[in-house]
């Protein structure tokens, strides 16, 4: 009776396990789905944020991939209540940091500005504050290197790396 019951909690492990970054690589804004975690407000603030860790140049920035969807779906989904809270607090942090140093939000600044506030909140002694900021930064790289846009065209992915071509002539 045990081992039927182990077993079925070992498949079912081992599906979640590999059902559950199937959707994170060559990913792009129409597979994530909706994503309505926080207010727009808020999340427009952490479009600008990605947007100021990976800005536009000649290849799409962040915010144009919409890799803020992609921050919000992984710690919808991947991550507990304890960074859930972080990133909302985080959020307000940022604005509240940006309104003390430049009397503006977070929004409203220059690039010069935002990585000014970014690298004050880097280097801030709050756990919470670094953790929010790691964590935004580590997914927000994660989400644009794995997009669908920079995987086709600027890393050349290839589904299958490697082809199999049988029948063909060696040199001895």
């Amino acid at each position: 009776m045990k081992r039927r019951t182990a077993l079925k909690n070992l498949s079912m492990a081992v599906a979640g396990l590999v059902a559950l970054p199937a959707w994170a690589s060559g990913w792009n804004p129409a597979t994530l789905g909706p994503v309505a975690v926080l207010p727009p407000a808020e999340e427009a603030l952490l479009a600008e944020l990605v947007e100021t860790i990976i800005p536009e140049t000649d290849t799409p920035g962040a915010k144009t991939l919409k890799v803020h969807q992609f921050v919000l779906r992984m710690v919808q989904d991947c991550y507990g209540e304890v960074a859930q809270n972080n990133l909302n607090q985080g959020l307000i942090t940022l604005d509240q940091v940006a309104k003390g140093a430049f009397e503006k939000l977070f929004i409203d600044l220059d690039v010069t500005q935002r990585t000014a506030v970014l690298t004050h909140l880097q280097q801030s002694d709050d756990p919470a504050t670094k953790a929010f900021i790691s964590l935004v930064k580590n997914l927000t790289i994660q989400g644009y290197l794995n997009s669908e846009y920079v995987l086709l065209n600027m890393m050349e992915y290839k589904m299958a790396p490697g082809f199999y071509h049988g029948c063909v002539p060696l040199k001895a």
